[in-house]
């Protein structure tokens, strides 16, 4: 039996364009399970594995920040990192309409409107690393270059 073909989301589209190698992971069971639960599940060390956060800056301008999964966020370095005064988390329900991704399955990659991106440090540490492919139950695999290859990623400095 022929295996069931993968729909294409816009963040492996965003990635294949640049011609970038890049590993497609689905799975299963991924609904309400925090990105630990999920780096536990599949086996993979959570210190490489980066969860998607979208803020908004004291200026109204949105940015995107990617820190390891078992991380927080912290909300000074991140002002600090793009110039803001402060930076919060939007909304969930501003997510969708922001993006084009609900909360679980946000990527950088192929989002609505291009942010500036920024990514802990940490990244730099591995040969690849993994970040949600578009939706709920897929990652990317790549390296930090492929991905700073397909987008504007700055390093810093971002987690408490």
């Amino acid at each position: 039996m022929a295996k069931k073909q993968e729909k294409k989301t816009n963040a492996v589209r965003e990635l294949e364009r640049t011609g970038a190698a890049y590993v497609f992971h689905s799975f299963d069971g991924a609904e309400g399970l925090s990105g630990v639960e999920i780096a536990q599940m599949r086996g993979d060390d959570p210190d490489h594995v980066f969860k998607t956060l979208v803020t908004i800056g004291h200026s109204g301008e949105h940015y995107v920040f990617m820190i390891p999964v078992a991380e927080e966020l912290d909300l000074k370095k991140a002002a600090s990192a793009v110039g803001e005064k402060s930076v919060h988390m939007i909304k969930s329900k501003e997510l969708l309409p922001l993006t084009g991704y609900v909360h679980g399955g946000c990527s950088p990659l192929g989002m609505k409107k291009r942010f500036v991106t920024t990514i802990d440090e940490t990244a730099e540490l591995y040969d690849t690393i993994l970040f949600s492919g578009g939706r709920i139950g897929a990652q990317i695999e790549t390296s930090l270059a492929a991905l700073q290859q397909a987008i504007p990623v700055v390093l810093a400095d971002l987690t408490a």
